[in-house]
């Protein structure tokens, strides 16, 4: 395997799957615009949820991408790490 086509793809696999550091400051400082959960910040909202937008569709636009990250972070098992950021 050519070295430089694996560190192309090395790079393009870590900025695909880490979020970067705006979003998620982002994600700990948007409240959820409206429903159910309306107020809540979106890294709080339950996981059950979540799924069900999943199911149902993410909103477009930057709801739409926090509503996903917040998924991937909860599923992960990451969430009380992404919470400290916001105590650091």
């Amino acid at each position: 395997m050519n070295d430089i086509y694996y560190d192309d793809w090395q790079q393009a696999f870590m900025e695909a799957a880490v979020p970067d550091s705006t979003q998620l400051l982002k994600l700990l400082a948007t409240p959820m615009p409206f429903g159910k959960y309306a107020g809540r910040m979106i890294i709080d909202l339950p996981e059950a949820y979540l799924l069900w937008f999943q199911r149902k569709g993410f909103p477009n636009g930057e709801i739409g991408e926090l509503l996903a990250l917040s998924l991937e972070i909860s599923v992960s098992g990451s969430r009380s790490l992404v919470k400290s950021l916001k105590n650091g």
